[in-house]
C-alpha cells in the first residue's frame, strides 16, 4: 500500500479549506505528482553550507575577504580540482581571480602576450570550478544563482559534459564565442560572483557587527545584499540599535567609543552624522585639558596628526561625562535594572581629587571635570543639553543607519535554532548553582529562553513603537540595560567599567565580573539544559557562542562541553589579536560535519589583489558524520516533508473527488 493510499478522507476532509487554496498552485493530479517528486528529489541532496561568523567589529576588508575567499574553501576546492596539473602560482592566481575578479582581470591581462589564449584557458578553469560548487544543487537553485545576462548560457555550460563527442565542439564553440564577441571579462566576472555565491549556502553572524574597525557601515552593506544570511544581536549591535531609536544614553556610548577608537570615519562619512557641535563644544570646555586618559587607541598604520589626536581626545572626554549623566537618568528612572552601583559622579570628592567605589577610596588620575556641578553632578549644563538634542536629532534623521537598523530587525534577532545548532552571541543568565536565574521585567519573573523572549520583543518594541507612553519608554531605556546590564544576554558582566578605566589607576576596579554562565559553560549538563529549555535534542545539537574572545595565546580552546558549546569568537578586531594570538575563526557546518577554521591576520585587499596574498586559515575538523547529512536532516527538509504530506492530501483529495481538477 503507497503512502497515499494510507490518507483518511476524515484527515483531507478536516483540512479541505487549506487543500483548496493549495489547488490553486497546483490545479490538477499532474502538477501535484511533478512537485512531489521535485521535493523528494531536494531532500535527498546534500545539505547546503553553513557559515558562521562572530564580533566582526568593524573589519570590513578581513569580513570581505573571508566571505571571498568561503574560509578557504574555495581554495581547497581548486587544490582538489587541479592538483599537480597547475603549479602553485597558477592556482594561487586563479584563487585570487575568483575573490576579486574586476581588479585582477586587469593585472593578469597586462601580462599575457595571447590574451585569447588566456581567456580560453581560464574560462575552462572556472568551469570545471563552478560546476564543482553547483554540483550539489538543484539546476533550479543554481539557476536563480545566475546573473540574468549569462543564465542560458552558464547554465548551458554546467550541464553539459565535454566527454561526450558530440557536445566537445558545442562546449568549445560557446567559450570560443564569448571571447571572439569581447565578452570574456564581463562572463569571467559573472562566474566568479556564481562561485562565490554558490560555496557559501548561508550565513550567520553571531553579533557584534559594530565598534573599534574603521567600516561597520560597509559590511552592513554587504549583509543588506548578501542572499542568505541572519544575525543574532551582539551587545555592541544594540546599542546602535538603541541609538538609531533615539535613547540618548546609547548614542553617547556609540560616539564615545568611535572617539575611543579614533572611528570617526563610520559616523560622519559611514551615516552623515554631523560631530561638529560635539568638536566645537570640547574645544571650548577642555582647551587647556591634556585629556590624557582619553587619548584614542590608534593601529600601527594609523596616521594622524597630533591636533586631531588632540581633539578627539577632548570630544572623547566630553562625550563621556555627558554619558556618565545620561546613564543616572535611566539608573534613576528604572531601581529594578539594579544599576545604583554605577553612578559614581556623587562619589567623587571634589577637594580631595579622589573617589568612593565599593567602599574603598581611591585617587583619580583626573580631577578636571568644568561641566560637573559638585552640588548637583548629573545636571546637564544648557550646553550639554543643546548638544545632546542636535545629536539625537542626527541620528534619528540619518536615512543610512535607520536602513542598517531596520535590516538588524529584520534579518537579525537574540537568537536562533538552525538545523539543531542554537545560536547567541553571549550567555544565558544562570546563578551561582547553574540554574536559570529569574529576573524581573516590568512586573514578572522570567528565566531562560522565556527571559530571552520577553527580551526581545522588548527591543522590538522600542524601535517600532511610535507612542510616547510609559511602556514605550520602558522599551527604549531597555535598549541600554541590554548593553551593559549585569542580566544582559548580550552582556553578562557585574558591570561595564568604563568610569573607572578612565580615572582610576588601580586596575582592581576595572574588573567586571563575569555571569556563572562562564563558569558552568564547560559541562555538559548545563548545556544540556540551556539546549532543551530552547526546544532541542541534547544528544545532536550544538550551542554556538560568541563575546568572549578566545585567548589561544594562553592556551584556550573553543571547543567546550566536550564540543558542545563552540565559542567563535578568535579576534576579527585588531584591537584584540594581541590578545587572541590569531585573527578569528569560521564555524563551517557542511554535509560531512563541523569544522572549526582559524585564520591569521589579513594584511590588506590591495596585497590580496596584487601579490595574491590570502589569509592563511587552518582547518580543524570537530565532528565527521558518518553517512553524509541530506536536505532531509536539515530545518528546510522538514519544511519539505510537510509540504510532501500536504501534496499528498490534495492528491488524495482528486482521486477520491473530494477535490475537482481545475484544469
Amino acid at each position: 500500500m503507497s503512502k497515499i493510499d494510507e490518507i483518511s478522507v476524515d484527515m483531507i476532509e478536516s483540512d479541505l479549506r487549506y487543500l483548496k487554496l493549495l489547488s490553486q498552485k497546483f490545479p490538477t493530479i499532474s502538477d501535484a505528482c511533478t512537485e512531489i517528486i521535485n521535493l523528494e528529489a531536494i531532500l535527498n541532496l546534500p545539505k547546503g553550507t553553513e557559515h558562521f561568523l562572530t564580533d566582526i567589529h568593524g573589519e570590513y576588508e578581513a569580513f570581505d575577504h573571508v566571505l571571498k575567499n568561503a574560509s578557504g574553501v574555495i581554495k581547497r576546492k581548486v587544490n582538489d580540482i587541479f592538483g599537480n596539473t597547475l603549479r602553485e602560482s597558477e592556482k594561487k592566481d586563479l584563487c585570487t581571480l575568483i575573490y576579486y575578479p574586476e581588479q585582477k582581470l586587469e593585472l593578469a591581462l597586462a601580462k599575457e602576450d595571447d590574451v585569447n589564449d588566456w581567456y580560453r584557458i581560464t574560462l575552462h578553469q572556472l568551469i570545471q570550478i563552478c560546476r564543482n560548487v553547483s554540483s550539489k544543487y538543484t539546476r533550479s537553485k543554481v539557476r536563480k544563482a545566475l546573473p540574468a545576462d549569462f543564465a542560458y548560457i552558464i547554465e548551458e555550460l554546467l550541464h553539459e559534459s565535454q566527454v561526450r563527442p558530440n557536445k566537445h565542439d558545442y562546449f568549445n564553440g560557446i567559450i570560443n564565442t564569448i571571447v571572439s564577441i569581447g565578452r570574456a571579462n564581463e562572463f569571467i566576472i559573472a562566474i566568479c560572483n556564481v562561485i562565490q555565491r554558490l560555496t557559501i549556502d548561508r550565513l550567520h553572524i553571531i553579533g557584534d557587527i559594530y565598534d573599534r574597525g574603521p567600516g561597520a557601515h560597509i559590511i552592513m552593506d554587504t549583509i543588506m545584499k548578501y542572499h542568505a544570511v541572519d544575525i543574532q544581536w551582539g551587545n555592541h549591535d544594540i546599542l546602535w540599535m538603541g541609538a538609531a531609536a533615539g535613547n540618548e544614553s546609547c548614542i553617547a556610548n556609540v560616539i564615545r567609543i568611535c572617539t575611543r577608537y579614533a572611528n570617526l570615519e563610520t559616523l560622519e562619512e559611514g551615516y552623515g552624522i554631523n560631530l561638529l557641535p560635539l568638536a566645537t563644544f570640547a574645544m571650548e570646555v577642555y582647551q587647556d585639558d591634556p585629556c590624557k586618559s582619553f587619548k584614542p587607541k590608534t593601529g600601527p598604520d594609523d596616521v594622524y596628526k597630533e591636533k586631531d589626536l588632540k581633539l578627539m581626545a577632548q570630544m572623547h572626554k566630553a562625550i563621556s561625562i555627558i554619558q556618565f549623566k545620561l546613564e543616572s537618568e535611566i539608573i534613576k528612572r528604572r531601581p529594578d535594572f539594579a544599576l545604583n552601583h554605577r553612578q559614581l559622579l556623587d562619589k567623587i570628592n571634589f577637594e580631595n581629587g579622589t573617589i568612593m567605589v565599593d567602599g574603598k577610596e581611591y585617587k583619580l588620575n583626573d580631577t578636571h571635570f568644568p561641566t560637573v556641578d559638585p552640588k548637583n553632578p548629573y545636571r546637564l549644563t544648557d550646553e550639554e543639553k543643546e548638544l545632546v538634542t542636535k545629536l539625537k536629532f542626527s541620528f534619528l534623521n540619518s536615512e543610512k543607519l535607520q536602513k542598517h537598523v531596520r535590516c538588524l530587525f529584520s534579518k537579525g534577532s537574540l537568537y536562533l535554532k538552525y538545523n539543531s545548532n542554537l545560536l547567541y552571541h553571549a550567555c544565558i543568565s544562570l546563578d551561582k548553582n547553574g540554574n536559570f536565574k529569574k529576573i524581573k521585567l516590568i512586573d514578572k519573573e522570567y528565566s531562560g529562553r522565556e527571559y530571552i523572549d520577553r527580551a526581545e520583543r522588548l527591543a522590538r518594541e522600542a524601535y517600532f513603537n511610535k507612542g510616547n507612553h510609559a511602556n514605550k519608554q520602558y522599551a527604549l531605556d531597555y535598549l541600554w540595560y541590554l548593553w551593559c546590564g549585569a542580566d544582559s544576554p548580550l552582556f553578562g558582566k557585574s558591570k561595564m567599567a568604563t568610569f573607572e578605566r578612565y580615572f582610576i589607576n588601580e586596575k582592581e576596579t576595572h574588573k567586571e565580573i563575569k555571569n556563572p554562565y562562564y563558569d558552568f559553560w564547560d559541562k555538559e549538563e548545563i548545556c544540556d539544559m540551556i539546549l532543551k529549555d530552547f526546544g532541542l535534542s541534547p544528544e545532536t545539537s550544538h550551542i554556538i557562542n560568541g563575546h568572549v574572545p578566545v585567548k589561544t595565546l594562553k592556551g584556550e580552546s573553543p571547543i567546550k562541553a566536550n564540543g558542545k558549546l563552540l565559542v567563535i569568537d578568535g579576534g576579527f578586531s585588531k584591537a584584540y589579536q594581541p590578545e587572541t594570538g590569531i585573527a578569528g575563526y569560521t564555524l563551517i557546518y557542511n554535509s560531512y560535519g563541523l569544522q572549526l577554521v582559524q585564520h591569521e591576520p589579513f594584511e590588506s585587499t590591495q596585497q590580496a589583489i596584487e601579490e595574491g596574498k590570502d589569509i592563511l586559515s587552518t582547518t580543524f575538523i570537530l565532528e565527521r558524520t558518518a553517512d553524509r547529512m541530506r536536505v532531509r536532516d536539515t530545518d528546510i527538509g522538514k519544511e519539505l516533508i510537510a509540504q510532501i504530506a500536504d501534496l499528498q492530501n490534495l492528491l488524495m483529495s482528486y482521486r477520491k473527488g473530494i477535490i475537482k481538477e481545475l484544469k
